[in-house]
Order: structure tokens, then C-alpha cells, then sequence
């Protein structure tokens, strides 16, 4: 499957819009990253475990773009992007959002 920010591909022309297609994934992080976090919050610095929690759940939220791209006969996402929000009143969740347009593509 590819997948581009771009609206086009080079090299291939969009022979069919099969429509919206989107991942979605909500993750809180583990005790440990909290820990980990919450130190590193106290003390300043890059807080690598938060990195991690929202590196893995951009990829869930992406895998599952793919899957409904493909769901729905597409053999190419364009207009990929990706959104994120907190969730709950704690602050506790971030919901990951990733969609686009789903296409067929053909070569030149």
C-alpha cells in the first residue's frame, strides 16, 4: 500500500476515489513510562518513554489506516495525516488519529 501527504503519485494517476479512510487509537501510558515521566517532568529533559507510548500509537493508528484502505479496494492512501488530542478529564489518554483519501492507482 502506499501512502503520501501529497495529493498525487508520481508516476501513477488516480483511477478511482474509494473515499475517507481513517486509524484511530487511543493509549495511556504504562505505570513505568508514568513513573518515568513524571521524574523526568520534576527535572526537565526529553521524557523518552512518552516518546515510545506516541511513536507506538501513531504506528497502531497508521496499521490501521492501511487496513481500511485496503478494506475498502484501495491500493494507495493520499492526504495522509495525522491528529492527536488528550482524552478524559485526567489527561491520561491521547487519542491518535490518522486519515486520508483512499485510491486506486494505475501507472502512466
Amino acid at each position: 500500500m502506499i501512502t503520501t501527504t501529497t495529493f498525487d503519485i508520481d508516476g501513477y494517476r488516480i483511477a478511482e476515489y474509494k473515499g475517507l479512510v481513517r486509524g484511530i487509537t487511543v493509549r495511556t501510558p504504562t505505570i513505568a513510562q508514568g513513573f518515568v515521566g513524571g521524574l523526568k517532568s520534576i527535572i526537565g529533559g526529553k521524557i523518552g518513554a512518552y516518546i515510545e507510548m506516541c511513536e507506538q500509537a501513531r504506528q497502531h493508528a497508521y496499521d490501521e489506516l492501511v487496513a481500511h484502505a485496503a478494506q475498502v479496494g484501495a491500493n494507495a492512501v493520499v492526504g495522509v495525516r495525522y491528529e492527536s488530542s488528550e482524552v478524559g478529564t485526567q489527561g491520561g489518554a491521547t487519542e491518535v488519529l490518522c486519515y486520508g483519501t483512499a485510491v486506486v492507482i494505475v501507472p502512466k
